[in-house]
């Protein structure tokens, strides 16, 4: 797919030194950077999410599960 953006010389300029300095096509340092940037963006709504999730259901500890975690860390080796 082919597209057309208009971006600010500086960071034009930038990524041609980039992609000259990595050895890559400019093609590919817009791919791997759009691929970066949508992936962190994917971590982002997964954690907003599950902070959701905390706000509806509270962060406090049951004693059981409480008792569990200290059972599990007795164990671990540090």
């Amino acid at each position: 797919m082919k597209t057309a953006i208009s971006i600010p010389d500086d960071l034009f300029e930038e990524a041609e030194q980039l992609a000259r300095r990595e050895g890559k096509s400019r093609s590919q340092v817009y791919q791997e950077a759009l691929a970066e940037y949508l992936l962190r963006r994917a971590r982002a709504a997964v954690t907003e999410a599950m902070d959701r999730v905390l706000d509806q259901v509270g962060t406090e500890a049951d004693e059981w599960s409480a008792a569990a975690a200290r059972r599990t860390l007795a164990d671990v080796e540090w």
